[in-house]
């Protein structure tokens, strides 16, 4: 007997409305809408990475603990290897942190912020409850103590620096925070290394602490996918119950031991994206008609008086790929990640053009 397969019969109601991120892919533009690291990888770190893999090492599942990169980074990060965990991105750490504790339950996000907390959330059958944050984009200290101190609440993310405003929180307001919540409570520092103080010296403190980071930015590892999160032993033990037992590929592994153990020309990366930095807010600043938002990041947000599509698709148009943020919470806001000295150059010339022309 023929029957027809009903696909939306099996689907997750839940899930039916659901739009698949999208990361559109350009050839030959200049990117500077992923806040990647713009600088190529060290060659000589690249070649002791090969030294380093064997044929045999790819025939073989990667070391699932990931001991020998735990403990690369305690030495970088000052915390003991049990309290680290290792993910495909930060991604990966994201949406274990919301299957193990906020599925079927509530989440509490500081919002404008990245989109992928509400994604992943989601997907792990959580609510969502945002908490705005205030004019000048900071944390909303008591909205956030409001919401971490409701027993449906079982996370609470803060992102800091945040994208896509580019501003920190200072690690007092994070541990007010702390105090009063009976929640997990998550510290994305993805751009830690670009500026921002970090709760690290929290962790010993409070045992509902997670801190986020990752190798994609500073360290330029976007194509490897390595992220890592630091915790309480006991919370870590909660998170390895939805690990994938294998996350994390060898050569992810040993490229990222290799980063630890070769910090110097990383650091030298880190500090010339810096004084682009302060190169790009000063001139986008000198625009008139344009508002260049502070940022501890490695990435600037900024508004002109023309429409956000204008702008984003004037620059795509001649070459030049950045991100548009427009939106209810960040209406006619655009983000631009730092690039070499030509690339920032590039785009400089591009969007005077386009306000020009507008």
């Amino acid at each position: 007997m023929n029957r027809t397969f009903n696909l939306s019969a099996l689907v997750r109601e839940d899930l039916q409305d659901m739009i698949p991120y999208d990361a559109p892919y350009y050839a030959d533009v200049i990117k500077l809408d992923a806040n990647e690291n713009p600088y190529g990888f060290p060659p000589e770190v690249l070649n002791q990475i090969f030294r380093e893999i064997s044929a045999g090492d790819l025939c073989r599942y990667p070391d699932a603990a990931a001991l020998t990169l735990r403990k690369c980074l305690s030495d970088y990060i000052l915390v003991k290897p049990d309290n680290i965990m290792v993910g495909n991105g930060s991604d990966e750490l994201i949406l274990n942190l919301m299957l193990a504790f906020a599925s079927g339950a509530k989440y509490a996000v500081a919002t404008p912020t990245f989109s992928m907390y509400g994604v992943h959330g989601r997907i792990a059958s959580g609510t969502l409850l945002e908490v705005p944050r205030l004019d000048d984009f900071s944390i909303d200290v008591d909205g956030l103590i409001n919401a971490a101190s409701k027993p449906e609440v079982k996370v609470v993310v803060i992102c800091s620096p945040n994208s896509p405003t580019g501003n920190a929180v200072l690690p007092g307001e994070i541990e007010k925070v702390l105090r009063q919540a009976n929640a997990i409570v998550v510290v994305d520092e993805a751009y830690n290394e670009f500026g921002g103080e970090s709760c690290v010296p929290l962790l010993d403190s409070y045992a509902n602490l997670v801190i986020l980071r990752t190798f994609s930015k500073a360290f330029g590892m976007a194509g490897l996918r390595v992220g890592y999160l630091l915790a309480d032993i006991r919370v870590i033990n909660e998170l390895l119950k939805v690990k994938q037992p294998y996350n994390l590929n060898v050569f992810s592994q040993a490229a990222a031991c290799a980063v630890m153990r070769n910090l110097p020309p990383f650091k030298d990366r880190i500090k010339n994206i810096l004084q682009e930095r302060e190169k790009l807010f000063e001139e986008l600043s000198k625009i008139p008609g344009v508002k260049a938002f502070p940022t501890q990041a490695n990435f600037i947000m900024f508004r002109t008086a023309l429409p956000a599509d204008k702008i984003y698709n004037g620059l795509l148009g001649q070459g030049v790929l950045i991100r548009n943020v427009d939106g209810p919470l960040l209406p006619g806001c655009l983000r631009v990640s730092l690039g070499t000295a030509e690339e920032n150059r590039i785009f400089m010339e591009k969007l005077k053009s386009i306000i020009k022309s507008g």
